[in-house]
């Protein structure tokens, strides 16, 4: 079976895998553990708004995350915060993170240990 690039097939996640395979993807989650969003006491991975962590052979990240609301008061700033983050990592060429609002982010998005932290289990 012969599939065009432009039809979806049913099953196909709505959230790019990451690179899990790469040797950079763990001290990646971890330096977008450190951030966190100011009103939050749990980092942005754990809360589920990093969604794609995509490493390229030559270093080069590309950093796919949400916020909690399109409203959020640090919309503008918490990208910067992940790349600052996983820019100075050793491997690490150059970080392109972007925001996006599809799918948009929910609770059932969140690690169990966020979830523990705020209350919700």
């Amino acid at each position: 079976m012969t599939v065009e690039p432009t039809e979806q097939l049913e099953g196909t996640p709505l959230i790019a895998p990451s690179s899990t395979d790469h040797p950079l993807y763990d001290s990646i989650v971890e330096a977008c553990r450190s951030v966190y969003d100011p009103e939050i006491p749990v980092n942005i991975y754990d809360l589920g708004l990093i969604y794609t962590i995509d490493i390229s052979g030559d270093g080069a990240v590309t950093v796919l995350m949400s916020l909690t609301a399109p409203g959020c008061p640090v919309a503008g700033e918490m990208p910067g915060w992940v790349a600052e983050a996983v820019e100075p990592l050793p491997g690490v060429r150059q970080v392109d993170v972007s925001l996006t609002w599809d799918p948009p982010w929910g609770m059932e998005m969140m690690s169990d240990e966020a979830r523990l932290e705020l209350g919700f289990m």
